[in-house]
This record gives structure tokens, sequence and C-alpha cells, in this order.
């Protein structure tokens, strides 16, 4: 079988290679536009913009979910949150999940995991090595582990930063910016609040940027660079209101970079993947055969080409993150569609918390758009057409013009439920923090019924639709 996928991996890319290194550089709450090679006017990230302008920007690289460690669960698992059985924050990977880091270590790769985890001590046999990461972004031992790694073998390294995560914590690493320099979304309201806030991330963003130049530089003086297969991209988007844990694109896409002079050509590539599918193209890339598992599909064609097609919809879910939640969305062609399972309330995450959108809800300033976040009830059903709504701030689902679209998105979305298993909860967790106005709630928080529960979701390994 190895011998099987490294000839179709030659016929992909024109031509066959050793078995690749690979460094996985994972951010925490990164959205895709505040990456300068992604357009953003003024963040600097000069190192990932090099590897993007040599490698492969995925413009279409979708999340499961926009919340850390569910996020970060269906990454080493390739499944679907509900499907890994942890879905929700802080719940812990269960015994017994396919990790794809765990097939490289038993392929012979020394297999490390540096900086946040949040996964839990049952994906920590996936890795020769686990760090807690130094550092304010957990990144200083980075340089080091490339360093001291074995040199007798293939190596897969995790490296996972705290950057870009609140509270900001400012040091030389990275620029430091002004508030004139922000470039304020227009769900926020563009006060000094906001730009002065969005400036420590901005310096987080930079210093996640710092590190992986000092990983490239070391690798490429080892004369490795071109035998390793680098992958960037992010848990969740920036903590900001209408971002983190929510499904529009400020919440669900990061940004997505491939980058190796062999195996990957040079472009952008406008297909569409989801987060799942990096293990089974890291598993493919390999030679190594992926778990059955493993929900993910490789996109190893794309790779070679960036017009190919290895999948045409891509599904997220926002589950319980601090509050009760249970959205749904179904991504395909120009069209994006959000489920809201739990409609009759506000739409809440603990990083919504924003001086000056507080200040204009109370005086009835906000435009509709930076209204969102206080909508109670929420609306039930959202759709989008991407290609001109690229904020998503115009729903259409009441426009009889775009009826077909919304019931084929319905159907895409009753058709993945039903063959992942994903159940909304009869009996679900409840909120943890206060909501506004109400106290904070008795007693201490336990997890209830989790979506998936109902239907043994994690014993569950259909993909759900893929192709239209």
């Amino acid at each position: 079988m190895k011998k099987i996928l490294s000839a179709l991996c030659a016929v992909a890319l024109g031509q066959c290679f050793a078995q690749p290194n690979f460094v996985f550089f994972l951010a925490d709450d990164i959205s895709q536009e505040d990456i300068g090679c992604y357009g953003h006017p003024s963040i600097r990230t000069p190192n990932i913009d090099r590897l993007a302008g040599e490698g492969l920007r995925f413009d279409n690289a979708i999340l499961t979910t926009s919340s850390c460690s569910p996020s970060r669960c269906s990454m080493i698992t390739g499944r679907y949150p509900h499907n890994t059985g942890a879905p929700e924050l802080h719940v812990r990977l269960p015994e017994g999940q396919p990790l794809f880091p765990l097939q490289l270590k038993e392929a012979g790769y020394y297999t490390v995991l540096s900086g946040k985890d949040h996964m839990g001590s049952n994906a920590h046999p996936a890795f020769s090595l686990v760090s807690k990461g130094k550092g304010p972004g957990a990144e200083e031992d980075w340089l080091q582990i490339a360093q001291e790694r074995p040199k007798d073998k293939p190596f897969f390294f995790w490296f996972a930063s705290k950057d870009a995560h609140r509270g900001w914590q400012i040091n030389d690493d990275a620029p430091i910016y002004t508030p004139e320099a922000m470039t304020v979304p227009p769900f926020l309201v563009d006060g000094p609040k906001t730009r002065n806030d969005l400036t420590g991330y901005a310096h987080e963003v930079s210093r996640f940027d710092h590190y992986i130049g000092l990983v490239t530089a070391e690798l490429e003086k080892q004369g490795v660079l071109e035998d390793t297969v680098i992958i960037i991209t992010a848990d969740n988007g920036r903590p900001f209101p209408r971002c983190k844990t929510r499904l529009y694109d400020s919440g669900i896409k990061p940004p997505f970079v491939v980058h190796n002079k062999k195996r990957v050509k040079q472009g952008t590539t406008g297909s569409l993947v989801s987060s799942i599918d990096i293990s089974a193209t890291v598993l493919d890339l390999a030679g190594v055969e992926k778990d059955e598992r493993i929900q993910g599909i490789s996109f190893l064609p794309i790779l070679g080409n960036p017009n190919a097609v290895t999948r045409e919809v891509a599904f997220s879910e926002h589950n319980w993150h601090v509050f009760k939640n249970h959205e749904r969305s179904v991504r395909f062609g120009d069209w994006l569609y959000i489920k809201n399972n739990f409609p009759n309330q506000q739409n809440l995450c603990m990083e919504a918390k924003n001086a000056e959108l507080e200040e204009g809800f109370k005086a009835g300033t906000l435009t509709d758009a930076q209204r969102n976040i206080f909508r109670n009830p929420c609306p039930e059903e959202e759709l989008f057409q991407l290609s001109k709504d690229p904020d998503q701030l115009t729903n259409l689902v009441q426009n009889p013009e775009y009826f077909q679209i919304l019931e084929k998105a319905r159907a895409l979305l009753a058709q993945w439920s039903v063959q992942t298993g994903d159940t909304i909860p009869e009996n679900p967790t409840p909120d943890r923090n206060a909501r506004p106005g109400q106290p904070k709630p008795e007693g201490k928080h336990k997890h209830l019924e989790m979506p998936g529960d109902a239907s043994n979701a994690w014993k569950m390994n259909h993909p759900g639709p893929v192709l239209l």
C-alpha cells in the first residue's frame, strides 16, 4: 500500500521523493484576513508571506469549529468535533480516537508537540516529545527542538503558539503597532478603544510570524528545508466579537499556507479544503495509509495543481464555548448557510465584550452589522452569497430568488447530520458565565449532554457529503 501511495504521489506531482519532514505551525485565534499575504495593509508577517509566495496559499480553507480545544482535537483526529467525543471547549479528547501523528510515529517519525496543547493527555502518545513551550507565545523552544532533533529520522513538529490569544503580552519579538495603523472590521465600532485593543492582537500575530521565521531559517541552515513540508494555519478566528466561535469567515476561515518547493506548486488556490483534511494529506505525503476512522480527504492533488478539486462541500459547527450553543454551517460554491438550533438567546462568546460596542448599543448608535452580537433571538437561518458579501452582512434567507439554494443547503446539512451522527442535545451543557443582566450560574459547572452523544457519534466514521 505504501508503494502504491508513493506512486500516486509521483503521478500527482510529476516526480517521486523520499519521505518528507513536516512542520505544522498552529496559531491561536487568528483570522485569515489579518495576515499580510491575504491583504492586511499594516500587520507585518514577512515570513508567512515569503512561504506563501514560494508555496501555495489557500483562500478557502475552512475550520470544522471556531473554538480552541474542539478545533485542535478535530485536526489531530481528522474528525468532526461531534465525532471526536470532545466537541465542547475544555473537554479532553477521549482515549482511543485516531491520531495521525501517532501513525507517523509508528512509521518511524520523530514527533513533537510544543506549545499550546489543549487536547489532553490522551493525545500525548502520538508524540515522542511533549513540551509546554516557553515565553509569552509558548514558541521559544521551537528553535532548540529543531536544532536538537534526531538526525537519523524524519520528523513531524506540531508547533502550537499561544499567539494571538487574550490577554496581550508585549515583548521585543514583534513590532509595536499604533492605533492609527489598525484596520477595523465593519461589525466593530471604529473607535480609540477598539483600535488600541487591535494593536495588542496585531503584535501577537507578528510574533507568531517571527518564530516561523526562526524555525524556517534553521531548517534551511541544516539543509533540510527542501525536504520539509510546512503547513501554517490557526485553530479559530481572532478573539473579537462576531469572530471567534462564530461561523462567519472572520471566525471559521483561517490563514492556510503549504510550502515545499519539491512537492507544492507555487501560487494560490480557491479550492475548498477542511481542517480535517490536514490529517489525510500529511499521511498521504508520508506514504502512510490513513486510519479508516479519519473523515478528512487528502488534498494532495491540489498541491500539484491549484485548480484541482478534492471537496465541494465543507461543514462547521459551533458548540458550547462558555455559553450554550448549537449552530451548524455548510459551504458550497458561492454560498454559506448557517442553521442556529438554539435561536432563542443571545449568541455569546466570552471574547465578545467590547466597550465601544456596549456603549453604542446602549446609545442606539450601532449599525445593523454591529448589532449582530446583541440580537435576541438570533436568526434561525442565514444565507450569504460570499462573492458579493465577503463579511456576511446581508442575510438572503427571506429572498425568494434564492429558495433553491436554500433548499439545497438545508438538504446537505441534514444529510451530513444523519451520516455523521450529529445530534441536538436535549439536556445541553448550560452556560458557565453570566449572560447580560443575569446572575452567574450557581454551583460547579459540568458538561452535560454533548452533540453526538445520543447517537454514539464517536463511533461513526462516515465523512458526510464531500462532492456535490
